[in-house]
Parts: C-alpha cells; structure tokens; sequence
C-alpha cells in the first residue's frame, strides 16, 4: 500500500503478469476479501463516475467519452476498453478529502453547561481501481497539501493511510487533456500499488499488470494471471507512447511559474472574466483545490449544535472577507487569484504546480473557458508586449 509518506518513491517492486477480465474481477474480489472498499469508475446518470464497484462487472466496459471546452458526453465504443475514458466529474479527492465533515457537535446538559464531542475520525480501508497518471499526481499533491507540512489534516490521513492505489495508464486522452505538459501523464511512474495497461487487439482484450509495492506484489501472486509475452509488452508500450502524440491540449512551453508572475496586469485578465461566471465550478472538480470554510449550526431548540467542514472556493465573493469587506471583490481579481495559484504561486507553498493536466476544469466550465488557451493568450500577449519598440 502506498502511504502518503511515500507517494512519490520509485517503485522496488516490479512483479508482471497478464490478467484477462476474469483477473480483473479476481483483484476485486481479492481486496474486498481483504477488507479494502473499493472505488473505481462505472456508469451513472448519463457520466463515468466513481463509485464503490462489488464487482469489476460494474466497470464501465465499452464506453467512452466526447470531450469539449464545456461539453461532456458519453458515447459507445466497440472494442469493449473498460479504461478508454478521460477524468469524469469527479476525482478521488472527493473520497480522500470529502466535501462535508462534521467537525465536532455540542449538547446542552440539564444544568445549563456545554458537553463538546470531537468527531471520531472514520478510519476507511480504500482501494481505488483505474486511478490515471494525472490523478495519481494529484494524490501525491494532495498528501504535501494536507499531511506533508506542519499542519496535518486528521480526515485526510485516516482515508489515505493504507489507501491501495491501482493506476490505468492512459491509452486514448480526451479533447481537454494536457498532462504531457504538466509532467504527469499518460504513464504511470510512481506512487501506485498496481499499474495496469489495457490492451484490445487482434489478440484479445487483456491487461498488463505491474507492482509497485510489498502489498501490491502480494495481491498479484493471488490473481489468476500469466508471464507477460513479448507482444502484449510492445503492444501496451505503443498504446501509452501513442497517447503522448494524441493530447488534444498543450500549455505554452514556457515557465509557467514567471509567465504568471510577469503579468499580474495582462489585458488578457479583462477579456476571460468578461466570460468568468465565478461559479467555482473548476475548482470543485478540480483533484487538488483543497480550500475550506467552516459553518456552525444549532437545532431549533438551542440545544445541540455541529461545526461542519465545508469545500469552498476562491471564487466565493466571501472567501476573502476581511474586516471592512472582502479581498478580492471582482471576478477579474478571483480568476487571476485562482490561475497564478495554480499554475504559479503554488511552487512557493508545496514545490510543485497545482496542476496535473486532467482538463476537467475545461469540460466543466459552463462557459468554456480553456486554462491552456488563456496561458497561450497570456504567453502571446507578453511576447508582443516585449517586441514592441
């Protein structure tokens, strides 16, 4: 298992095999068996979406997805991939750092004095299946986030210690994503249990399986698998060296970091918030946003109270409010908050860019706006600003 602790170590443990769909149905079962609750992607209401699988039956064989700047839809495939689909709505932060935590809950004794009970922490033995490259790095994120620095999230730990990782690497990317540039896909090369490459060809319809742990290795030798052949190796190879050639984004080659830092007064600011509807979507989809509020409520009689833990966004108006009113009052100073956090600033609190290129924010953006189009515009508008005698 991998631990927050180790997230990024490069895998000891580099044990192969072959496992059709009956493999794959034996790993679930094998860690249920071990008592982990696993997660992985299935079909709901119209998405591909997590949710606890009893079965690999419940993986979403022959489906794919049509990705666009603010369009999501699913459509069939005929090879019967279960791993062909880019990053639904969701991600696995959602099950590692949830978005409503009760913090504690209060009630009034008879003699008028408070009793305050601490929320016991749900200690959760997950096994996450078909974890992308992208999201494996966010996770990595997520753990310097919440449990790398002096302040360590206590929800968050108890979900993620232990956490079994699965990863699928990426063999078909969708029209959003760009994890190529962000150096964290489409393979998997770091913090996962078990990696599998899915291969459909001429000579079926299998995957190859790796490990990257003590654990992993041990849930392997349980599985009804073969010795990789050579085929199967260059063929799952050649998919994922193929899907680096197919990303439908790229973000400008330059360092994001100064390009963010450099032009803080940028045009080009004024333009993406004329379509900016602050609504916070990208940053609820987004795998690493991790911004919190807290909200205190009591019952009708005054005499029970909770303090919840709630997602937020730095996009809310009140995010920033301050004695005398908030920080950041207009959507131009929240979109140029959330982008130079992202893409810059970020560096400065957890060494690393806040994004992994999953392309979500993209997809689910009601009005479309492209994060990689306006780093380009961004980009382009420095270079002229430069070139301007």
């Amino acid at each position: 298992m991998t631990d927050a602790a180790d997230a990024g170590a490069v895998p000891d443990h580099q044990d192969e095999a072959v496992l059709d769909r009956d493999g794959l149905d034996a790993l679930v079962r094998v860690l249920k068996r071990r008592g982990r609750t696993v997660i992985g992607p299935t079909v709901r209401d119209g998405a591909i979406v997590l949710a606890e699988l009893d079965s690999a039956d419940a993986l979403p064989y022959g489906w794919g997805v049509e990705l666009e700047a603010g369009r999501y839809r699913l459509r069939r495939r005929e090879d019967g991939a279960a791993f062909a689909h880019s990053a639904g709505p969701q991600s696995w932060k959602s099950f590692l750092h949830p978005e409503r935590v009760r913090q504690w809950s209060a009630d009034r004794g008879p003699d008028g004095s408070a009793v305050v009970r601490e929320e016991e922490q749900e200690s959760i033995s997950y096994a996450f299946l078909g974890v992308r490259p992208c999201d494996l790095r966010a996770i990595q994120i997520l753990d310097r986030v919440m449990s790398g620095g002096r302040y360590r999230d206590p929800t968050y730990l108890s979900r993620r210690t232990g956490a079994f990782l699965i990863a699928a690497e990426c063999t078909e990317p969708g029209a959003t994503c760009f994890c190529v540039s962000m150096g964290s896909g489409p393979a998997a090369d770091a913090g996962y249990d078990l990696a599998l490459t899915e291969v459909v060809d001429d000579a079926g319809h299998r995957f190859l399986c790796r490990s990257g742990s003590e654990e992993g290795a041990a849930v392997l030798a349980e599985l009804p698998g073969r010795s990789p052949d050579g085929s199967t190796r260059a063929a799952a190879t050649q998919a994922v060296s193929a899907a680096a050639e197919r990303m439908g984004r790229s973000m400008p080659p330059v360092d994001l970091r100064t390009l963010m830092r450099d032009n803080l007064e940028a045009e080009r600011w004024d333009d993406v918030t004329a379509r900016c509807l602050s609504c916070g979507n990208c940053t609820m989809v987004c795998p690493t946003c991790f911004c919190t509020t807290t909200e205190d409520v009591t019952d009708l009689t005054g005499d029970h109270a909770e303090r919840w833990r709630l997602w937020d966004s730095c996009y809310d108006l009140d995010f920033s409010l301050l004695h005398g009113g908030p920080v950041r009052s207009t959507p131009r100073s929240r979109y140029r908050q959330w982008l130079t956090h992202k893409l810059g600033t970020w560096h400065d609190q957890f060494d690393s860019s806040g994004c992994v290129g999953c392309g979500r924010c993209i997809v689910w953006c009601p009005t479309g706006i492209d994060l990689t189009e306006e780093a380009h515009a961004l980009h382009q508008e420095a270079t002229q600003r430069e070139n301007t005698p």
